[in-house]
């Protein structure tokens, strides 16, 4: 097939009158084929659609494919509102397509990020003719990486990808030539000052520089005000309505990574087919030749391995589910990860793997850290958290502006901060590979009403360069002085520390801004002069050992 059939602006109605609009993209000779669907609000012609999916590549290949403006974007009528119409729209979509003219009736569908929850949102609903689905870096709950982590705002998403939305939405609602021009004029300031302005603005669910110009943010705002609005966007919970097969692609350092994995793990459990991808990335770091943050973790790492390219990749799973006759399951290991370290692609049988061993790592005094448990009957290290001084953020699963790169960076800034406790081991005798889930558990106590713990897990190599691998913030209500376990999910990770090496382990109150500040008070805090310094103390003794749990392999 050397011929493609373009359709563009074509219209597709939805149950309630409202007009989307979708490019089609088919083979030009006769016959019956799949349909594959992305339904995105970054523009149905922009690169984005893309950057890890060719749709003239899976034309080719004899599918149909259809690219949505999503409501209320570009194209498409209707009010934009992140999530709030994705799953009647889906459905609407999905029916729609599979009554194409060529298509066989069997529908799928692809997409990164906000495109991979719609797909999700699509299949709670179940419609007629949708096959499978192979959502990429998107989350389960929205509470876990997309508008909150632990308690706290995901501060760096949320103003970063509000206002970039906000450039394409604002000459959809602003007529007046010279209005347009100075709404968008205040917002390319707004985004550009994001690092020195917007981010430090108050309060931090509100930001004045995401509200100035009157259009929705990721859901924050909605979700502070009425936490039930979150439901629109939450796959966690509800993976019982969804009976279609899901490809799960995901990165190490995504911002939504964690996530990826939980979906995996409930369709797993459900018994349902469906098969999970983990690279070393970040949520936009595909094509970028291995290199990682500071780390470049070689050029194989780009690809899932047995595939030219991602496209290939997807459409090889996608074969099984929707062409006519075939219905077979996928032959290939369900799990595919990437192994940092060693930066080998693995193949395993499930997720987390059965054989990990949970092991913890203990906090002592004068930052070591080790294996052995803690001996001493009394042993803490306190430090002084400042929100007007917060620790910075430097690098991890992350998605914010430019100035904040995400991925493993050098922490040599934020570990020479008198508000970062750092607790390092000896040198590694041997490799020690970690996969799976990581979490802390801290014997902590603060001399105010609240305030947030943040945890970090880091390799220092040989050179003594420490570099971030995965970590947690929890938001915590406490009494003055009283001493709480607190567990903090740092999220998951599959890393080989070499011998020679050594682990580190950072505790803060702060990770600004890609989570808001505690202001340390039990009020809302609107006025930085309200902030209040906050005494931390981190226990580590016999009776209150400070640790992380690590899921082990075993050699």
């Amino acid at each position: 097939m050397s011929q493609i059939s373009i359709d563009l602006n074509v219209e597709v109605p939805m149950r309630d009158g409202t007009i989307l609009r979708a490019d089609v993209y088919r083979p030009a000779a006769p016959g019956s084929y799949p349909v594959l669907i992305q339904r995105t609000p970054y523009d149905r012609t922009g690169s984005l659609n893309v950057l890890t999916f060719d749709a003239l590549a899976a034309v080719k290949r004899n599918y149909i494919v259809v690219q949505q403006d999503t409501r209320g974007r570009f194209g498409s009528e209707g009010e934009w509102l992140p999530w709030a119409y994705e799953q009647q729209d889906g459905y609407d979509t999905v029916v729609w397509a599979s009554r194409l003219p060529g298509s066989n009736g069997k529908v799928g569908m692809f997409g990164g990020s906000y495109t991979g929850q719609t797909q999700w949102a699509t299949a709670l609903t179940k419609p007629p003719g949708l096959a499978a689905i192979a959502p990429q870096i998107t989350w389960s709950d929205p509470a876990d990486g997309l508008m909150f982590r632990g308690g706290a705002v995901e501060l760096g998403l949320n103003g970063w990808w509000t206002l970039l939305q906000n450039l394409s939405q604002l000459p959809k609602v602003i007529a007046e030539p010279g209005d347009l021009l100075a709404a968008l004029g205040t917002t390319v300031h707004d985004f550009d000052s994001l690092p020195t302005e917007g981010y430090w603005g108050l309060p931090a669910g509100q930001l004045p520089a995401l509200t100035r110009a009157g259009l929705p943010d990721i859901g924050v705002q909605r979700g502070l005000q009425d936490p039930e609005t979150t439901e629109e966007c939450r796959v966690a919970g509800h993976h019982d309505q969804v009976s279609v097969p899901s490809l799960n692609i995901g990165g190490w350092y995504d911002v939504f990574g964690q996530g990826t994995l939980d979906n995996y793990v409930a369709m797993q459990e459900r018994g349902v087919p469906t098969r999970l991808v983990v690279g070393p990335w970040t949520h936009v770091s595909f094509f970028n030749f291995g290199q990682i943050g500071d780390r470049n973790f070689g050029m194989l790492s780009a690809v899932a391995p047995g595939a030219a390219t991602m496209t290939d990749f997807q459409l090889d799973w996608f074969e099984h589910y929707l062409r006519d006759g075939s219905d077979t399951e996928d032959p290939s290991a369900p799990v595919l990860i990437f192994v940092m370290g060693i930066n080998q692609w693995r193949e395993e049988q499930s997720w987390p793997l059965a054989r990990a061993v949970a092991t913890p790592l203990y906090l002592h005094d004068d930052g070591a850290l080790s294996f052995d448990e803690p001996t001493h009957e009394q042993s803490h290290t306190e430090f002084v958290y400042d929100p007007a001084d917060p620790a910075p953020t430097c690098g991890g699963n992350l998605v914010m502006s430019s100035q904040f790169p995400p991925g493993p960076k050098d922490q040599a800034a934020v570990e020479s901060r008198p508000d970062v406790l750092v607790f390092t081991t000896p040198v590694l005798t041997e490799d020690l590979e970690i996969t799976g889930r990581v979490t802390a558990e801290l014997f902590a106590a603060t001399d105010g009403p609240t305030t947030d713990w943040v945890v970090t897990l880091c390799d220092v190599d040989e050179n003594g360069t420490s570099h971030n691998i995965v970590d947690g913030i929890r938001r915590v209500t406490t009494e003055p002085g009283r001493i709480d376990a607190t567990e903090i999910d740092l999220w998951s990770t599959s890393i080989v520390i070499k011998a020679g090496h050594r682990i580190r382990v950072q505790v803060a109150s702060s990770n600004f801004p890609r989570w808001d500040r505690n202001p340390n008070t039990d009020i809302d805090v609107d006025d930085p002069s309200k902030f209040r310094v906050a005494h931390q103390t981190i226990h580590h003794d016999a009776q209150r050992p400070s640790r992380l749990m690590l899921p082990v392999i075993p050699k």
